[in-house]
This record gives structure tokens, sequence and C-alpha cells, in this order.
């Protein structure tokens, strides 16, 4: 029905000017004009065009105020002649036509409240409210000053209406043919294919899309760079472990125990299991006297150390953790050079910003050997960060409780045209190093940095919610590409 009307009135009209008025002059629902001009476009039996109008409709706030006048004309016939108490008058209202109402009215000058009190200051009001709304229903247009005061009371929302100009189109037709898509048997045994107007192919026509996995933008620089720890000769240490214990957490890196870091304003404690069971006492009890008394040249944080604030648990803060523990098992054999990488989660009870979750991913690279020195550190930094694309490298001198000497890395960042913090290094002390059993010519360097800040360098990134987290759009992930580090 709706095709005959739209092809047999441009038989004898030259365009159908709004799709919507000519589906309301022929009583056909407007969407139903909308798919038959759609699918009259595509075989080119018309020429469609897209009309867009902006129209006010009523929220559902509206509506009830349209139906059943505005709060403010409500609230004003609630009240009598004589006046009415403030309780009698919420009795008799609904508390949100009460707010609104008597807010408005007062605005208006049309009641007086008094402190128990409230009375008429006029006799009569139009509902001026009610009325434009009903217009507005009624499709009549306003004022823009009326438009705007009913806009800030959210009585009416813009809605954007969209139709079509329609005028014949090169194959247009009184009658569309019915055209064949496939040529079948029958076809040949009859002879008709003869005679038969075939669909056209569109060889412009995009396929379906495939479906299929994507790697995400930190997976992508993850496997960058563990392919050049791995180049580098590191292999990776085990860090399957969320949950650790305050002890390898802190007290083994020699991190005393009134830290601020180890304060719950930093760090995750866990209330179940809320302690650990399993600690190796001997490495313990050295642990607590280089803490309390120094040794091996130190001389201590001089303070109560307590055996009940190394078993709590916590969700880890670093994967250095996992390094400590990697040592400490290193040192109970022959030793041997070592070269330790790790990549994963870390967690910090931090404010979530543009720049800061509570859960991130660490990179960490130690090198454990006889004779290591700053010198050592600083080269193996610059053949590391340039394996990255990351060639100008200066360093600041930095505190750590468990390095010795610190530092912070710095790269020059040619967008920003300026220094950049890109990670922190060092050497790992003497007191968290021979408790553990290590040699005393084994020396241990370090770095590390987050996976997330050079992913969002890379990949265009200004926060980090957009990239890692409940907040990330799927379609980023199928939109990057991979990208290179300059290796």
């Amino acid at each position: 029905m709706a095709e005959e009307a739209v092809l047999g009135y441009l038989e004898k009209n030259e365009e159908i000017s709004d799709s919507g008025k000519f589906a309301e002059e022929k009583g056909i629902n407007h969407d139903e004009i909308v798919n038959i001009i759609k699918s009259l476009n595509g075989f080119r039996l018309v020429n469609a065009q897209d009309i867009k109008k902006e129209r006010w409709v009523l929220t559902s706030e509206g509506d009830l105020y349209a139906k059943y006048g505005s709060p403010e004309v409500q609230l004003f016939s609630a009240v009598p002649p004589e006046g009415i108490t403030r309780e009698e008058l919420q009795e008799k209202l609904k508390a949100s036509i009460y707010k609104i109402g008597s807010t408005q009215a007062i605005k208006n000058k049309w009641i007086e409240m008094g402190k128990s009190q409230v009375s008429r200051k006029v006799q009569h009001v139009d509902d001026k409210v009610r009325s434009l709304l009903i217009q507005i229903q009624n499709g009549e247009v306003i004022s823009s000053e009326d438009i705007d005061a009913l806009k800030r009371r959210k009585l009416i929302s813009s809605q954007m209406w969209k139709g079509y100009c329609v005028k014949k189109g090169p194959k247009y037709a009184p009658k569309r043919k019915k055209v064949a898509t496939d040529l079948t048997r029958e076809n040949l045994q009859r002879g008709d294919w003869k005679e038969l107007e075939f669909k056209e192919y569109n060889f412009l026509a995009k396929g379906q899309p495939t479906e299929g996995g994507c790697l995400h933008p930190l997976l992508k620089v993850r496997r960058q760079i563990q392919m050049i720890f791995l180049q580098m000769g590191f292999e990776e240490m085990p860090t399957n472990n969320f949950v650790e214990s305050s002890f390898w957490n802190f007290d083994a890196l020699f991190q005393p125990q009134q830290h601020p870091a180890r304060d719950s304003h930093d760090t995750f404690f866990l209330k179940e299991p809320s302690t650990t069971r399993r600690l190796p006492e001997d490495y313990v009890e050295r642990v607590k006297r280089v803490h309390e008394s120094g040794g091996y040249g130190s001389r201590g944080y001089g303070y109560e150390w307590k055996r009940e604030e190394a078993n709590k648990n916590l969700l880890r803060t670093h994967t250095t953790a996992v390094s400590s523990r990697m040592l400490y098992a290193l040192a109970q054999g022959p030793f041997a050079p070592k070269r330790y990488y790790s990549i994963d989660r870390v967690f910090r009870n931090e404010a979530v910003d543009r720049t800061h979750l509570a859960e991130f991913h660490q990179i960490e690279g130690l090198i454990c050997d006889r004779g290591l020195t700053l010198g050592h550190l600083i080269g193996v930094l610059h053949d590391f960060f340039s394996r990255l694309g990351m060639s100008k490298l200066k360093f600041k001198p930095a505190y750590n409780p468990y390095t010795e000497p610190s530092m912070e890395i710095f790269s020059y960042h040619e967008g920003l045209q300026k220094w950049v913090e890109i990670g922190n290094s060092g050497m790992f002390r003497p007191e968290m190093l021979l408790p553990m059993g290590l040699p005393e010519d084994v020396q241990v360097i370090a770095w590390g940095l987050s996976l997330e800040r050079p992913t969002m360098i890379l990949y265009g990134i200004d926060n980090i919610r957009d990239l890692f987290g409940h907040k990330v759009d799927l379609s980023l992930i199928k939109r990057n590409p991979i990208c290179s580090l300059g290796l």
C-alpha cells in the first residue's frame, strides 16, 4: 500500500516534499513510508534526500503537568481564600508538587508563606505552563523565551525528526518490476531466462565484517617488551601470586614497619586470610636483627621490629616482592649469575584519576652478579630503553628504602618537547641482600617502570581509564594497529 502510494503520487507530481506530511495525508504510518522510500531509493526508482527537523516533545514530568496542571497552579488551587496552615497544605498535595509549586508560586507572587499560615495574594491565576505544554503537544510554535523557560524546568526535550524529500529516479516506473536474484534450473528448462530481468550486482558493497579476537594494546606492548628482555638474556620470574605477605613485600626489602607506604591509606590489606603462616624462620630472624640493630656495615633503623606486622597479608604493591623471593631462593645454593624480569599487576590504594589507577602493571628487570657498579646499571638502561625507541636518557639521584644509590630515569619526549620521567632504578642495599645469604661481593642492579605509561604514549591515549578498566571502549581494541617500539 505504501509503495503504491509513493510511486502513484510521483506519476502525477514532481516530488514528495515532506515524507511526514505525505504519510499524514495518506493515513499511513511514517515508519512504513520511510522503509519503502529506502527500498525504492536502493533500486534507483526514486531519489531521496534527507530532511532533519528539530522538534520539542514533553518529558514525563511535562506530560503530567499538561494533564493535571502545573504544580504552582495545583498548589494555588489548594489554598482557600481564607488561607491554610502549612501542615494542612502539605497533606493535601504530594511532596514533589508542594516543593516545586511553593517555590514557583512565591516567585510569581501568587501566595504568601507565613511561619505557619499560607494565604493567597491574588484571587485568580492562569496556568500558562500547562497552556504552553498543550501547544507543544499539538505541534504549535511557541516563542524562544517560553521554550527556554520550559527547558530550564526540564519539562520539554529536543528530538530530531528525520524524513525524506522524494523525486523520480533514473529507473522510475509506476510499478516496481520484480527482478530475479538467481538463475534456477527451472528457468533454463522453461527457457524464460531470456525474458527475466536480473538484479544488478553491487561490486562496491562491503561484505559481512569478520569476527575474531583482538589483542588489547597493553598485551601488544607487553609482548614486545617481553621480547626485548628475552633478547637481552633475561628469564621471567613467576608472578602468579597477587596476594603477598608484608614480610616479602616490605620487610625483606629493608623497608621499615613505620614507613608511610605500609599504611592502609596506601596499601590494600586482606581481611581473610589476614596473615601468612609460612615464613623461613632463620631468615626472618636475620631481617629482624638488621632492622633493629643493623649489621653488614649498617646501623639499622633502631626500632622494635614486630612479627605480627610482617605476617599481614596484602595485595602486592610492587613486583619487587617477587624479586626478593627469587634472590632468597638463589642464595640457598651455589651462586650463579642471573638476569630476571617480570611484567604483571600490582595494587595500590590510590585515588583514581586520568593518570592513576588502584591497579596497574609494573615492568621490572634485575641483574645479579659479582662486581656490578652504577656504571653497569646505566649501560644496561641505555641498552634496554634504546630498544624501546628512547635513546635520549638522563638520570637524577633519588631515594628508595631498598636501593642505594638510586636514580630516577628520564627520557626526552619528542612530541611533548620535554624530559619525561619513565622509571626508577638503583642497586639493592647490602642490608637487603646479605641477610638472604648472598656472597658479599655480589651486587644486584634493578629498574622498574609501569606498562601503562609507554602504552598510552604509543597509542595516543591521554586518560588511563580509556586504556585499562571497566570504562574501556572495546572498539579501541579492534581499531588500533600493532605498534612498533623501534625494534
